[in-house]
């Protein structure tokens, strides 16, 4: 569902959110929980999905049909598709939109994760889960990651597989706004909370808090640093309403090192822009980055490289794109980067991408597709050395799309 001029600018209007309008794709941002009450009724696809490459060349990609969460395969990078294989068997409600889609990696030991949010009746409430398959065709019934059962937000999550077979999931958690809330004592957004598994996910170990004053509903970005340990990202709170990124390593024992802010645009609204980050590590070590946030008045996609230190420093940001740049994504390989985007021109959602082959210091940018209809956020993915856009779209499906 492509969201209209009319209406993003009255939604500008009441929420200062800028620069969203065409990318209006299912899930588009918009704003916090609250904001969804503004487009019940209306349809909405569900078109959220993931891709990567399996060891021997084939792509896979994960998304959801009905009740579950279906496995799709190609041999031939994304021209055919074989039948899909399913991964929960017993039907359950699943995201599929905007930032909450399935997620699919493997294992160190080549186990196929498969991780997605389970909403519960209560509004913006949900479950963590994943299911794992040593064959990559037949799942284990999944599991839910976090100990906590309260019927509450544990939405959003984020899978990263790590070496020595370990596996890491964060989501954004609101137990302590509930605890806060009943206590009679503010508290600034959600919080993130992290589970990791020692045995290519078969099980995890209790979660652990990350971070508390996270954005309500904004992805989460993860990465692993060059020690193996993960790294995380995500839209953090700052006193008093400033909605910018913190960052942060996670420790072996699940804890958090400390949290850093990193990006100083100052973005000052009461509401979440549905609008996550985006972070890669590349060979060298440099931590590259792209996010949304609203800088002087004017909302746009960012690129910078958020230089490693005791409090972090942003090298080299730049704009990504036009004024309608949204849902950036990033990823480096056989020394290039690239950022691939969506950005609506009027008339059609164009998928964008620029490559860097210096270190993100310079960038050539074309366009890839576009499409008429509906589309989910692009994801850049990996095959060895060469970087890949992944695109799902309403009228084209599936779509693979090298980059130079």
């Amino acid at each position: 569902m492509f969201i209209s001029r009319d209406i993003f600018h009255l939604v500008r209007a009441a929420l200062l959110l800028t620069c969203l309008a065409g990318a209006a794709a299912s899930g588009s941002a918009l704003a916090a929980d609250a904001m969804h009450e503004m487009t019940k009724g209306s349809p909405r696809l569900e078109l959220g999905s993931s891709a990567l490459f399996a060891p021997d060349g084939s792509l896979l990609a994960a998304a959801r049909q009905g009740d579950h969460v279906m496995i799709y395969r190609s041999a031939d990078q994304g021209r055919t598709w074989s039948a899909p294989s399913v991964v929960n068997t017993q039907a359950e409600a699943i995201s599929a939109d905007g930032e909450n889609w399935p997620k699919i990696a493997l294992a160190t030991d080549g186990g196929l994760l498969v991780s997605w949010t389970h909403p519960l009746a209560k509004p913006y409430s949900g479950e963590i889960r994943l299911a794992r398959s040593d064959d990559g065709i037949h799942f284990a019934a999944p599991v839910t990651v976090h100990q906590d059962k309260a019927v509450i937000t544990h939405r959003f999550e984020s899978l990263l597989p790590l070496p020595d077979n370990r596996v890491i999931l964060a989501w954004v958690d609101k137990r302590d706004l509930e605890a806060a809330t009943a206590g009679k004592i503010p508290y600034r957004g959600a919080a993130i909370y992290a589970a990791i598994s020692t045995d290519g996910g078969r099980s995890f170990q209790p979660e652990k808090k990350v971070a508390d004053h996270s954005c309500e509903c904004c992805r989460i970005a993860a990465a692993v640093d060059r020690d193996g340990s993960p790294v995380l990202m995500w839209r953090q709170v700052f006193a008093p309403n400033e909605r910018d990124h913190a960052l942060t390593r996670i420790k072996p024992d699940g804890t958090a090192e400390a949290v850093l802010r990193a990006t100083y645009d100052h973005w000052r609204i009461d509401a979440c822009p549905h609008h996550g980050p985006s972070l890669t590590i590349d060979a060298k070590g440099v931590r590259h980055a792209v996010w949304f946030n609203q800088k002087d008045g004017e909302g746009r996609v960012f690129y910078g490289r958020l230089e490693n230190s005791t409090e972090i420093n942003v090298d080299g940001q730049r704009t990504v794109g036009g004024p309608r740049a949204a849902h950036a994504d990033i990823a480096a390989a056989g020394g290039k980067l690239a950022i691939a985007w969506k950005e609506f021109d009027g008339e059609r959602t164009q998928l964008r991408v620029m490559v860097s082959s210096n270190d993100g210091k310079s960038f050539d940018e074309l366009k890839l597709a576009a499409t008429e209809g509906a589309s989910d956020q692009p994801r850049v993915i990996r095959r060895k050395d060469k970087l890949f856009v992944f695109w799902r779209t309403e009228k084209e499906g599936f779509g693979l799309f090298p980059t130079p």
